[in-house]
Order: C-alpha cells, then sequence, then structure tokens
C-alpha cells in the first residue's frame, strides 16, 4: 500500500524503496528529511503547473539530488551535482530502467542549483528544482496551502534547516571548491572561506594565450 503524506502519495514500488533505503543509510537526517520534502513540493508545483511527470523518476531524482554533498561517487573532482546524478543514473540502469528515463534523472539532478534553465525542460526536471527551491529558498511558500505544508513539516521536520543546510553543503565541497565557480554554490565558499581567491570569468578572459 503506497504511504501517502498530505494527499500526496509516495510511488509504492521496488526502486522507491530501495531509494528510500539507500539514501537514509549514505547521507544524514538531514539530507533525507530536506529530500523527502523536495518530492513532496515537487509534486504539489507539478500539480499547480498542470503536468505529469512521472513520479518514480521524481522520487529518485528528488531523493539523490543532494548525495554528492557527503559521498563522492567519481574519482574525478567534479560538482557535487554531478556525482549525485551519476549515482542516480548508474542505480536506474542497474535496476533495468532505459537509458532515456536515467538521463531525464541525471540531467535533473545535475542542473538542479542551475538557474535559468531547468523550468524549460521536461516535467521531472523543472518540478524537481521547484521542489528545491522551495524547500531551501521558500519559493511560493505563500502560495500553497497551510495545512498541508503543516503536514510535510510534521512527516520531515525542517530543524535548524538553515545553518544546518549551508553548513552541509560547504561540507560537501570545501575539499573541491574551485568545482563551485560560477555557480550559486561559489557563494556558500564565498561565506564560509572569507577572501576565498575565486577566479572570475573576466580574469578567465583577460589571462587567455590569446593575444587580443
Amino acid at each position: 500500500m503506497s504511504e501517502v503524506i498530505a494527499g500526496l502519495e509516495i510511488p509504492d514500488t521496488a526502486a522507491v524503496a530501495e531509494a528510500t533505503r539507500i539514501v537514509q543509510e549514505m547521507t544524514s537526517p538531514l539530507i533525507y528529511h530536506h529530500s523527502r520534502r523536495v518530492f513532496l513540493f515537487s509534486q504539489i508545483h507539478a500539480h499547480q503547473l498542470g503536468v505529469q511527470p512521472d513520479p518514480e523518476l521524481l522520487y529518485v531524482s528528488a531523493m539523490f539530488h543532494d548525495a554528492g554533498l557527503l559521498t563522492p561517487f567519481s574519482d574525478a573532482e567534479q560538482r557535487f551535482e554531478v556525482d549525485g546524478a551519476d549515482h542516480a543514473r548508474k542505480f536506474l540502469l542497474d535496476r533495468g530502467f532505459s537509458t532515456a528515463a536515467a538521463e531525464t534523472v541525471w540531467t535533473a539532478i545535475a542542473l538542479h542549483t542551475t538557474p535559468g534553465i531547468p523550468h524549460l525542460m521536461g516535467p521531472e526536471i523543472a518540478t524537481t528544482q521547484l521542489g528545491v527551491l522551495t524547500d531551501v529558498l521558500g519559493l511560493g511558500l505563500d502560495g500553497l496551502d497551510g495545512d498541508q505544508v503543516a503536514e510535510i513539516l510534521a512527516a520531515h521536520p525542517r530543524g535548524d534547516f538553515k545553518n544546518e543546510f549551508l553548513r552541509a553543503q560547504f561540507e560537501g565541497f570545501k575539499n573541491r571548491p574551485e568545482t563551485t565557480n560560477g555557480t550559486v554554490n561559489s557563494d556558500i565558499i564565498e561565506h564560509f572561506i572569507p577572501g576565498f581567491p575565486r577566479t572570475t570569468t573576466v580574469e578567465r578572459i583577460l589571462g587567455s594565450p590569446w593575444p587580443s
């Protein structure tokens, strides 16, 4: 029987159950509860927009979107979003999902911190980012049903989310700070490391080997 929170159904599939178990075991309560809230808020956005993302793919996207913060999945030094996306893609392919499904989830996770693009893409990609933006920045919070939000928070409490999440993000990429260059996450590096010598795009252009 499917789990229902605030009138929103958690898909009752083997992949969903396994994704839940993996994220609970390999991340932290902070990331687990955040990821579940992201899925639930993503569903609300989907209803409001009149789109129908695949609920199983949306769930996997939400659950793995921050997994790369705690467990790097590649020997390469790369963005934490790509670490999580790589893991989710392998997770799906290993369980017989199509390449197209796996690539949809990879894209949703890889782009979830990239402004201006996901909302123009498919429903799984767009609503994953919207769910993240609601839980992290409060996007559209004033337009949500208060009782529904209260039920979500009762099931998956925030605690001191703002401060704990900022710290978790910093801990996730403080050893690879250059991977945040050009992303919203560079703000977090500069907040926790005052005076961090970030190379700007202007410096990269002016310092290129071209004579003009």
